[in-house]
């Protein structure tokens, strides 16, 4: 039983997934079906979390959005997510950012990574 569901797992997982590290700002294209009609929206802000585990594994997206923080998670794997694009590289030192919600301002800002 284990195994069948772990074929239907691997059959939708994606071939391709988008490179980008926890601290880096990205614009994720995300498909929004409405009715019959379909859109691609962006949501850009900067990753505080990636959780990798096979067909389950997501990562969230954190903005502020007039004074208040939003924060988005996108599965990997979910044909709704169409592409991910890096805007800047960020520097840091954690692999949970939960540090930017007590945050504001200037010091909610990751610095950027110069290579």
């Amino acid at each position: 039983m284990l195994e069948i569901v772990k074929a239907i797992g691997n059959e939708q997982m994606k071939t391709e997934v988008p490179s980008f590290e926890i601290g880096d700002t990205v614009r994720v294209h995300n498909r929004i079906v409405e009715g019959k009609n379909e859109r691609i929206q962006m949501f850009e802000g900067t990753v505080i979390r990636k959780k990798n585990s096979g067909i389950s594994a997501t990562f969230t997206v954190r903005r502020v959005a007039h004074g208040c923080g939003v924060e988005k998670t996108f599965p990997f794997h979910s044909p709704n997510v169409v592409a991910v694009d890096v805007t800047r590289r960020g520097k840091v030192r954690r692999a949970r950012l939960y540090y930017l919600r007590d945050r504001v301002g200037k010091a909610a800002k990751v610095k950027e990574k110069l290579d």
